[in-house]
């Protein structure tokens, strides 16, 4: 451990620097003027990946953006860890929300400000500084690859195709991931689960053009106003969703389970501060600890309709839109979950109006397990580099890869995250506190290190 925190004290600059120069790139894979700014972020990984020491370092084609993938293969008789990551980001709108430029980065209280400082590029990054560590004290214990896609943020559509295709290629014994949060650096903790998705968008369809306000409001359906009561009647009085078998295949966890999970540090009081709201909102019966990551939820991710400029203009919309996402718990499958969804958004709109639901993309629920080996070594590389030994958690988010891979190459994954929940993640401002990215330099080799020790 002293020879890793060495190595970190005497580069500090270096690895922030390169992390600085990667979230330059404004690789945002949801909006097409950002396609040669994604490619470049592909090209600059794989530099780095091999100016670390990575072999076999590729840039390789999708129907969509590309992956970037790298190996060292020390020895075929040992094991091997697979690390992911997504190099794309999300889009950085509201701008006018952000406090500085959010391709510019910046350092506030020793923290980053940048879109993807966490999500992902500051966390895929401690992987190729870690890797590099071990390359360069020659204390790598295990076989590594590699593999950085470009469309995680947009569903992931073309990663199947490449994973099916390249079984081979990937064979590894773990999968490891930091896409996820820690609960803090003073308590650390492994996520063990994350939900699934599924996202879409609705259209209410009323007049063929839009109409004066004043003529024909009254006569004809809003179809603003009909989406807003549609969506109301998704939640009940408990906030419970309406939408018949929705919670058919749900788990229901034990109340040790649930007791050992709301165990957790937890402030409700610094919580709504943060958040800046007077009162938390959720499921009847259930903590806001429990809400997050054992229940499934229906969210309004954005809603428009009719005019929105500066100014009055007294019109009545032609059509009005909305983007929903539903996270999904253990047992429940997306496109299930996205059919029920659609029979019955159709189901309720009146005759006043035409509906019509666009499915954009899913992904299945997954529970990782915690008697692994690979969760061993990573509960030893937390506790040894923390001084604690770290709380397992429920992530609220999804990663729907982490299903792919099981079903795909057959292994399970590792979710060492060393974000936090309040590090902005998809929204303006989004962080990453200097301390963490050192420290998950620090902690991911220690990972590597007990993995083939007690893959032994």
């Amino acid at each position: 451990m002293k020879d890793i925190k060495q190595y970190v004290e005497e580069n500090k600059q270096r690895f922030l620097d390169e992390l600085f120069e990667l979230l330059r790139f404004p690789s945002v894979s949801a909006d097409p003027k950002y396609k040669e700014d994604v490619l470049r972020t592909a090209d600059y990984v794989a530099g780095k990946l091999k100016a670390a020491g990575a072999d076999s370092v590729e840039v390789c084609p999708t129907a969509g953006y590309p992956i970037v993938y790298g190996e060292k293969i020390i020895d075929a008789s040992k094991p091997t860890v697979l690390v992911y990551g997504h190099y794309d980001v999300q889009p950085a709108d509201p701008l006018e929300l952000w406090t500085s430029p959010p391709f510019e980065p910046v350092i506030k209280d020793e923290k980053i400000f940048a879109r993807g400082a966490c999500d992902d590029k500051g966390q895929f990054y401690m992987h190729v500084k870690a890797f590099e560590l071990m390359m360069k004290l020659e204390t790598l214990p295990c076989n590594i690859k590699f593999m950085i896609e470009g469309e995680e943020e947009v569903g992931s559509d073309n990663l199947g195709e490449f994973v099916k295709a390249n079984k081979a290629k990937l064979k590894a014994d773990v999968v490891l991931i930091s896409d996820t949060a820690m609960i803090s650096l003073e308590t650390p903790s492994l996520e063990t689960g994350l939900r699934g998705l599924s996202y879409l968008e609705v259209e209410v369809i009323g007049p063929n053009r839009d109409l004066h306000s004043g003529v024909y409001g009254g006569a004809v359906a809003n179809p603003a106003t009909i989406l807003c009561q549609m969506i109301a009647s998704l939640h009940d009085a408990s906030n419970h969703i309406t939408i018949p078998g929705f919670y058919d295949d749900v788990e229901s966890l034990s109340i040790e389970e649930r007791k050992q999970l709301n165990a957790a540090p937890y402030n409700e009081a610094e919580y709504k501060a943060d958040l800046g709201v007077n009162e938390l909102w959720g499921e009847l019966g259930y903590t806001a600890i429990e809400h997050t990551g054992i229940r499934p939820t229906l969210e309004v991710n954005g809603i428009w309709g009719g005019y929105i400029g500066e100014g009055a203009k007294t019109v009545l919309p032609s059509k009005a839109s909305a983007k929903i996402s539903m996270r999904l718990v253990p047992n429940q499958q997306s496109d299930k979950i996205t059919a029920l969804f659609k029979q019955h958004f159709e189901s309720i709109a009146p005759k006043s109006v035409k509906v019509k639901v666009t499915p954009h993309h899913g992904g299945e629920p997954v529970v990782t397990p915690t008697d692994s080996i690979a969760f061993k070594a990573a509960e030893k590389a937390i506790e040894e580099a923390f001084g604690i030994k770290p709380i397992p958690t429920r992530g609220g988010g999804s990663i729907p890869i982490v299903s792919l891979f099981e079903r795909e190459l057959g292994i399970k994954t590792v979710l060492m995250g060393f974000g936090l929940d309040s590090d902005n993640l998809h929204s303006p401002n989004e962080k990453f506190d200097i301390a963490n990215y050192f420290k998950g330099i620090e902690t991911i080799p220690l990972f590597h290190k007990y993995f083939a020790e007690l893959s032994n």
